[in-house]
């Protein structure tokens, strides 16, 4: 089996990585948030140019068609930069869910081509999640009722706005009446679909906060780097040292995991709630880690506006419960371990 990703996944992430680097530093992130809305359309609009919100809409519909594997590296890059935006929940949750409808379904063939151009800001609500991100914002909400799936147009939806920690997230309590109108689907395929959406969205924040993980540590290094206590850099301590190699093992200990969720999301796997969840648990841990860690290292000045490391932190505890908080994802991976058919140790990571 080839473990590695292909040129085409490498490649794009890296033309990624470039073009946040120089499109989203955070002094622009900070004037962003400062907005009424929280987004930037030009700033979105160059990401769809880039093809990130076409990556796994169907060439059929006018996208890249990659899977769940490509997603693993691009919301990675979507945490390192905490990108304020939806971007994640458009282009690859709803994009999944709107993957899974029939062929024939009219709003997926009206939604897919504009989620590819980049042209539409959709919500998405599961009853997991008792708030929507982004919905005072989206022109389509993506709406759970019992099994059925809805997609309602904002006109139709009362928001409640909710301030969140982070600046750049809004988040919104929805109220809504479905309608024959607004379903999508329902029954035992809409259960599917929601729990497909439940993995995709738990292993997108888990691929964010992976990346926030990463940034925070590359933040903390370059600050014990230059900060100085007894006429050394505070980095050439033994203790500052101890924290960040910790952070740097939990990342590395967390990415495979992570990756080994995605293929399995990809492809179908029977098991694939546990190994998202596990995932989740994992870089959940590094983020919390990097952020605690971090904080020390910094000083008390870590919390201030002035200094980028308090917007990583802050957009790791508001990610925190998103899609299941931790109790929900042990109590799926508890409930395998403990099961009498559970395949335990590296000889069954990849067994049918």
């Amino acid at each position: 089996m080839d473990f590695t990703f292909t040129d085409d996944q490498l490649t794009f992430r890296e033309a990624i990585s470039r073009f946040l680097m120089t499109e989203a530093a955070p002094e622009m992130l900070r004037e962003i948030w400062e907005t009424d809305t929280g987004r930037s359309a030009d700033l979105r609009n160059k990401i769809a140019e880039q093809g990130l919100t076409a990556l796994s809409v169907p060439e059929q519909f006018g996208g890249l068609g990659m899977d769940d594997v490509a997603w693993a590296l691009m919301t990675q890059e979507l945490g390192y930069y905490a990108i304020p935006d939806s971007l994640a929940d458009t282009a690859y949750v709803v994009t999944g869910l709107l993957n899974g409808l029939p062929d024939d379904n009219p709003v997926k063939a009206r939604l897919l081509p504009r989620i590819a151009d980049g042209s539409v800001r959709l919500a998405i609500g599961h009853p997991i999640n008792p708030l929507v991100p982004d919905a005072p914002l989206a022109e389509w909400l993506i709406l759970a009722h019992g099994d059925e799936v809805h997609a309602v147009p904002r006109a139709q939806v009362d928001v409640q706005a909710n301030a969140s920690i982070d600046a750049s997230r809004r988040l919104g309590l929805v109220s809504w009446q479905p309608t024959r109108d607004t379903l999508l689907i329902g029954g035992e395929q809409g259960r599917a679909l929601w729990a497909d959406t439940l993995n995709r969205g738990a292993l997108s924040v888990a691929g964010q906060l992976l990346g926030l993980a990463q940034r925070i540590l590359d933040l903390s290094v370059d600050y014990v780097a230059q900060r100085k206590q007894f006429g050394k850099p505070i980095g050439s301590f033994q203790a500052v040292k101890h924290h960040l190699a910790d952070i740097a093992s939990k990342i590395e200990f967390a990415k495979p995991v992570l990756y080994r969720a995605a293929y399995a999301l990809a492809q179908g796997d029977r098991r694939a709630d546990v190994y998202v969840s596990q995932a989740r648990l994992a870089c959940c841990d590094a983020s919390w880690l990097a952020a605690r860690h971090g904080i020390q290292v910094h000083g008390a000045m870590g919390y201030t506006w002035e200094v980028d490391l308090q917007m990583f932190m802050k957009r790791v505890w508001s990610l925190d419960p998103s899609w299941g908080d931790r109790a929900t994802h042990k109590t799926r991976v508890a409930a395998y371990v403990l099961s009498d058919e559970a395949r335990l140790g590296p000889g069954a990571t990849f067994e049918d």
